[in-house]
């Protein structure tokens, strides 16, 4: 057994936040070596497949003019367009047909960064009697600190997966981790050999 799949273990869940192509290099919103995350999550994913550990994938999946974009008064670019190629997942992320894929930032009047932002999932998480989450994706310090925090407000134990997620900024990265451990999440350094 991996050291990984050692970590993992019945009530938890594997949640992969918006490692989309548009966050990635060459993308409309790219994060510096965004795509990095992409083989360290997938050794997560084949941890938790073998534990038989369920995989959350949340997306972006905006529409045209969506309130988080500049020409509607937002502060980011057009990205995740319902649809696109930018909107898809990262190629490389080697996602299992089991993946339950959350989608949000669907709303016309209003931005949505966290998985749990009016989806439904902790309702769904506590009804398959998951009370772990290990999390990883993209950009640290917006949609992962914001799935973070709600999956504390919510009552799950939450743990990011350091090395599997990119800030927009080292400094957001920095100030996100200090809030997430705040909230009381922790922080794994657990990093599958390459």
């Amino acid at each position: 057994m991996t050291e990984l799949e050692d970590a993992l273990a019945p009530g938890d869940a594997l949640i992969i936040v918006d490692v989309q192509n548009d966050f990635c290099p060459g993308g409309a919103l790219p994060i510096e070596n965004g795509n990095a995350v992409v083989p360290i999550l997938n050794r997560w994913i084949a941890a938790a497949v073998s534990r038989n550990v369920p995989v959350y994938a949340s997306r972006d999946w905006h529409p045209a003019g969506h309130v988080s974009f500049r020409q509607s008064g937002g502060p980011w670019p057009p990205h995740c367009l319902q649809d696109s190629e930018g909107a898809r997942f990262h190629p490389d992320l080697k996602l299992p047909d089991s993946t339950v894929i959350v989608t949000k930032g669907v709303r016309f009047d209003r931005d949505q960064n966290s998985a749990f932002d009016q989806t439904g999932l902790a309702r769904h998480l506590r009804k398959a009697g998951i009370k772990r989450l290990w999390i990883g994706g993209l950009a640290e310090d917006i949609c992962v600190l914001a799935t973070v925090l709600d999956a504390r407000r919510e009552g799950f134990e939450a743990i990011l997966i350091r090395e599997a997620t990119r800030p927009v900024t080292p400094r957001g990265g920095e100030e996100a981790r200090r809030k997430m451990q705040e909230a009381g999440a922790a922080v794994t350094g657990l990093t599958p050999a390459l």
